[in-house]
This record gives structure tokens, sequence and C-alpha cells, in this order.
């Protein structure tokens, strides 16, 4: 017996020191991969930068240790580290050009058409750049025709067939659950709710998602016929035709490919540009290894950079989207504390707040509004637009001393909506749940379950969202300093691109971070300026711990499994999460 509970114990502290050792080492190797990744990273000569055009790219990049660890391929750089990457290529002297090569890849258009403009400056820079892939996606290739030269694999494909919106309805997929949804909005483009209670498109929705999608079409066409001499008339005939299905021969004569090359092959082309012989081996730098290598714009005043992206919410508990979550959110509470403290530093002279949002909470919103103008009282604020800021996005926006947006930028969409579940049928019918109900008052039992809403809680909800939207519309008119009036004439949710804000005022400047950057300096009255970027870069013990909103590994694998379904399949899941009261575009676009 003394024998067995010997061996037994010997077996347990065995396990134990085990585990304590495997721990240690796998701590240890953890700190070792985040050390060799943010080390200081020299650039041999005659070196290329390689863009990796694959995955999802995010305002910035979000490490995920699952994703890590288990060889993920799909986390993609950040739009951020990407843009600062090309920047500092185009003035290292050590690097010679820039290879991309594209795969699967999805971002906004804005982000694609910022991107694509920092690689038409590096080419005014006198360096080269090359493309290449097996197969390019619509996006990417829009990207890659800036390139000197666009290579395709001999049996690829080039995608090109133009822009559709297709919007997902689940009134009917609702109703076969019992659950029905109880809308109040404002304004007749407000059209965020229509996949809850219609079937179809409302004109008013058709014909503002019409010209969204005509103006981001004819920018990317604008785009690709400077750079391959094409006119855009040929290149709507190409997508017509659905090119995407044509022989790849033919890709030559129309200009829309330099060659058909297979990797080694372009890999040559590559070492030709280089000057090297063909068994000699290509420097190669990523974007990653770009961002430890030093920056020269170090001098002169402080701009900070604020990224705020993703759906608006209250407080870090509506952030916690589980396995299934959202990439990024805008947490309020959270950035008002951190806006508060921008506000405080000296060495700040002035902020870019960076927003890439369809929106979210209204009153989430009405908070950053709020520190966004106190922070005016103390140094200038410049909004710089990303993919959309619209609705509650425009709502943080709309008061900023100067507003940058992109050409395709969605923004606008000056409205607000309310939605309540009615699980009634779901739970009496379905489930065969019943109630009954004592109460002091008539409205006490306002928001329960087993009922839908009657005409007097419906129209205090109604007067309630019609004193948002009011302050809404109030707030714009402050900021851009127009009437109630003219506002209201730009208002009912409607949504336009950058390029027409423009002509309402509703924002000041077409261009990307680097021309809000300058504003903010030109504002602020400095000469020198380096820029650093906010909130701060999450810890290792915050990946290890999952508290870590974006970048989620699992996430990601579902957002690849499901494709077009992934987002309403989240919405659903994460209804009883969000605010009643909303002020965001719809819930997912489904541009293809």
């Amino acid at each position: 017996m003394n024998s067995f509970i010997k061996q037994a114990l010997a077996t347990v502290v065995g396990i134990l020191f085990f585990i304590i050792i495997t721990g240690t080492l796998g701590a240890m190797s953890l700190v070792g991969m985040v050390a060799s990744s943010q080390a200081t990273k020299n650039v041999d000569d005659n070196s290329v930068l390689v863009l990796n055009l694959s995955g999802a790219m995010d305002e910035r990049t979000q490490e995920s240790l699952l994703g890590m660890l288990g060889g993920s391929t799909t986390n993609n750089p950040g739009l951020e580290n990407t843009l600062q990457a090309i920047r500092k290529a185009r003035t290292n002297d050590r690097i010679k050009g820039i290879y991309i090569e594209a795969g699967l890849f999805s971002s906004d258009f804005a982000s694609m058409q910022e991107l694509r403009k920092a690689l038409v400056d590096f080419r005014k820079s006198g360096k080269w750049i090359v493309a290449y892939a097996d197969t390019y996606t619509q996006g990417t290739y829009y990207i890659a025709s800036a390139a000197n030269k666009v290579y395709l694999n001999p049996q690829g494909q080039v995608d090109w067939h133009g822009i559709a919106s297709e919007p997902i309805f689940v009134k009917d997929l609702l109703a076969k659950f019992g659950i029905r949804m109880q809308v109040v909005k404002v304004g007749k483009y407000k059209s965020a709710t229509e996949m809850f209670t219609e079937d179809h498109m409302s004109e008013a929705n058709r014909e503002q998602v019409q010209a969204y999608i005509n103006g981001l079409w004819q920018n990317v066409c604008q785009g690709v016929a400077e750079s391959r001499h094409i006119s855009v008339a040929q290149l709507n005939a190409y997508a017509d035709s659905l090119m995407t299905f044509d022989d790849q021969r033919s890709l030559i004569r129309r200009r829309i490919v330099d060659g058909l090359l297979y990797t080694d092959q372009v890999k040559g082309e590559v070492k030709k540009l280089l000057k090297l012989d063909a068994d000699e081996p290509v420097s190669q730098v990523s974007v990653t290894d770009m961002a430890n290598v030093k920056d020269d714009q170090t001098d002169g005043d402080e701009i900070a950079v604020y990224y705020a992206y993703g759906d608006i919410v209250t407080t870090p508990l509506e952030a916690t989207g589980g396995l299934l979550g959202n990439s990024h959110y805008i947490v309020a509470t959270e950035v008002c504390k951190d806006l508060a403290s921008l506000a405080d530093d000296d060495d700040v002279k002035a902020v870019v707040i960076r927003i890439n949002s369809g929106g979210g909470s209204a009153y989430a919103s009405e908070q950053i509004w709020h520190q966004i103008e106190m922070l005016k009282k103390k140094k200038p604020v410049v909004v710089s637009m990303g993919g959309m800021a619209a609705s509650g996005g425009y709502y943080m926006s709309c008061n900023a001393n100067w507003i940058v947006a992109q050409p395709t930028t969605l923004t606008g969409s000056i409205g607000i909506f309310g939605v309540i579940p009615d699980r009634s049928q779901l739970l009496t019918q379905k489930l065969g749940i019943k109630f009954d109900e004592v109460k002091t008052n008539r409205n006490a039992a306002f928001g329960t379950s087993s009922r839908p809403m009657n005409t007097e809680e419906l129209a205090y909800l109604g007067a309630y969202i019609n004193r948002g939207y009011s302050l809404f519309r109030q707030r714009v008119a402050d900021g851009r300093h127009l009437s109630v009036a003219q506002v209201e004439a730009v208002a009912q949710g409607h949504v336009f691109l950058g390029q027409d804000a423009i002509k309402l005022k509703l924002v000041d400047e077409l261009g990307g971070i680097d021309q809000a950057v300058a504003r903010a300096a030109k504002l602020a009255k400095v000469d020198e300026y380096y820029t650093y970027s906010y909130p701060g870069e999450p810890g290792l013990w915050d990946s290890m711990m999952g508290t870590v909103q974006s970048g989620n590994y699992l996430d990601e694998q579902m957002r690849a499994t499901l494709g077009v379904y992934y987002e309403p399949f989240k919405l659903l899941r994460s209804l009883n999460q969000i605010d009643a009261i909303q002020a965001r575009v719809p819930f997912f676009l489904n541009l293809r």
C-alpha cells in the first residue's frame, strides 16, 4: 500500500514538474517570438519590399496569439503598417522596388484607394513595382494595376465584373422562429432596418445604393484606365462580357496584364531588375520587417493619430463578441478616456482621429462627440475617414475642425432608428411558455417579452427616436456651420460617397491619412512634426488572456468558412448585445 502511495505521489510530482518545465519553456518561447518581432531591422542593400495581399486588411495590424501558434495565414498587416512600410521603402536607398503577391484579399474601397495611391507615389520616386497573382480578384487587380509590370499565371484569371450590392433580408427567417422585429426609424433613406422588416429594397434605398456603387466603380475604372492606358468604356465592356473567363492570352492583347509567367519565372524578372545572376537570392523585406526599420521622421512636434474603427458601443461588456465576435469595436468609455488623456498631453500639438465605422449605439456616439468637443478646446482635431464614417461614425466626425475623406468613403447617413425584438410567438407558441401580468401603472411592463409593443408604447419610443434625430441633426449643423434646414436636406439617413459629400459641405477635403496629418499640423501651426499612433498596441499578456478584441483566430476561420453569410450569422447571434437605439448604416452592405 505504501509503495503504491509513493508511486502515485511520484507520478503526480513528475507531472507537475513536467507542466512547470514545459510552461516555462513555452513562456520563454512566446517572449522570444515577441522580442524577435520587435527587434530593430536592418535592411540589406538591393532589397525588395514584398506586399502579400491576402486575407482581410483592417485599419491596424491585429496579432492573434492563437493564429501565430496555429500558423494562420489569414492575418494581413493592417493598412497603417502597410502604408508606413511603403513610405519608408520610398525613401530607403537600400530598397529598389516592391513585389506584390496578390491572393484572396478583402478590404473596403477607400482603404484600397489609399493603398493604391501610396504605390503610385512610390513609383514617382523612380523605383519599380512588379505584381503577380495566380488569380486577381477585382480588388487586388485595382491595387496591382499601379505596378510597372502586372504578371499572371498562365492558367490564372483576372476577375473583372463590376460592383453589385446584394442585401440579405431575414424577416421570414426570424418568423420561422417566432421572432418579429419592432422598428421605429427616422429618414426615408435609413435602410438598416429593412433586412428585418422587408423582403426587398425600398425605392429610396435602391436609389442611394445605385448611386454609391456607380461612384465606387467609376473610381476603380478611372484608376485602372490611367495606369494601364485602357479607356473606361473598354473596361466596362470587359466587365459586361465577364472577362474573368477569357483566354489568358487575350489579356495581354487588351493590356490587362503584361505577361503570363509561373512563379519561378516572375522571380527571374525581379532578379533582372535587381541586376542579379539567376543563382543569386533576392533579399526580401516584409511589411512586418519594415515596422522595425528606423523611421527618419522623428524630429519636431507630435501629431497624435488615434484609430477608432468598428461598431460603436458604450462599454467593454458590449464588445465581448466571444468566439464569433466582431473584428473590432469603438468602445465609448475607452475612447473618451483616451481622448481626454490626449487633450491633457502637452507634447501632443494636434490630434487626427482615423474613423472607419458604419455607426452603432446612438448614445455612445453622443458621448464621443462630447469628448471631441472638449478636445477641440485645447488643440486642433482633424478627422480622417476610412472606408466608412457614416451614421454614428459621422456623428463622431461632424464637429472636428476639419474632415478629410477618400472619394470612395461612405459617409453621411444622418439618422437613427430603434429596433426591439418581439419574441412573444417564440416563447408562447413555439416553446409553450405562458405569462401573466400584474402592474401598478399602465406602461409598467414596457419591454416585456410576453407580447409585442402596443400603440402607446410605440408612440413613446417614436418620440424618443425623433428627439435623438433632432439632436443628431443639430450636432451636424453646429459642427459643419450649416442651418438645420441645410442639414435636413442631406439627412434622412442618406448615404453619400466622399466625392459627393464634399459638395454638400459634409466633408472639407478629399484625401487619405497623410493629408489629414498635414492639415492638423497646419492648424496647429507646426512646421516640423512626427506622428505617433494611439491607442497603444496590446501587450503579450492581453493576447494570452484573450482580452484583445480583434484578431480572433476562430473568428477568422468562421469568416473564411461562411463567406458572405458570416455577417448575418454574427448579427443574429448578437441581437441581444446591441443597443436598441442605433445610428448606423445597414449592418452589412454585401458588396460584390
